[in-house]
């Protein structure tokens, strides 16, 4: 189990618990009580949370990718590429973006004024929906949104993308049935993983685009911040 696919996996397991467990007891509460509230202080710590293991989730997967990559493009110096250090390092630093991400976008909505008490059309402090309810200029937060969603999002997606590519450029060149058994049963979790991970976030972006609906914005967020964790540990215990 002191394998990088094992190392890494650890890590991915612990982000799907926590970042179900930023949402999911808050809102079992709301579902079982009439008083709906969530004090200021700790609507921005659910925020925080919520954006550090989001942010994480989606670093990680992008780090298993390239593992994935090294693992089928070159077996034979997969040791000594995936070594403890390397491994140790990127997790690291996918904490230390995640984080920092985090902690950027709370620091600006501090400085977000409400204008009075707001109702919350949701079942956990989401940070679009917050800007929404403030009576301030909210340029600087929105370029923020902007800014970190390509280093947190479009470029992680693009190197999941790229691995896959030369992945199967690589198999393509040596074409047999024991080598494309090998691949799916080495990438085959990590890519439902991924699908399901960036389906369910990209359903999320266009039915907040394309509909106002309240109830159809929060059904697709439960896929992304529920269903998703919940399902992660058991494709990867499905993995043969």
């Amino acid at each position: 189990l002191h394998t990088p696919m094992y190392f890494l996996l650890s890590h991915l397991a612990f982000t799907d618990v926590s970042f179900a467990s930023v949402t999911v007891p808050k809102m079992l509460r709301d579902m079982h009580s009439k008083d709906k509230f969530i004090p200021y202080a700790g609507c921005l710590l659910q925020m925080y949370f919520f954006i550090v293991f989001g942010t994480l989730d989606s670093l990680l997967l992008a780090v298993m990718a390239y593992d994935r990559y090294v693992a089928i493009c070159h077996p034979l110096r997969y040791t000594t590429i995936m070594r403890k250090g390397l491994c140790v390092l990127l997790v690291a630093c996918s904490w230390l973006v995640s984080c920092g991400n985090a902690l950027l976008h709370t620091l600006l909505l501090v400085q977000v004024s409400f204008c009075a008490d707001n109702i919350l059309p949701h079942f956990f402090c989401d940070l679009a929906l917050l800007l929404k309810l403030s009576c301030s200029n909210i340029s600087v937060n929105e370029l923020a949104i902007l800014t970190t969603g390509a280093v947190v999002a479009i470029i992680p997606l693009s190197g999941i993308m790229v691995s896959y590519v030369r992945i199967g450029t690589s198999i393509l060149r040596v074409p047999s049935t024991t080598g494309l058994h090998k691949a799916l049963s080495t990438c085959g979790s990590h890519l439902c993983v991924v699908s399901l991970f960036y389906g369910t976030i990209i359903a999320l972006y266009f039915s907040s685009s394309l509909s106002e609906s309240n109830e159809k914005s929060m059904i697709a967020s439960v896929m992304y911040t529920v269903v998703t964790s919940m399902l992660n540990p058991l494709i990867y215990s499905l993995r043969k």
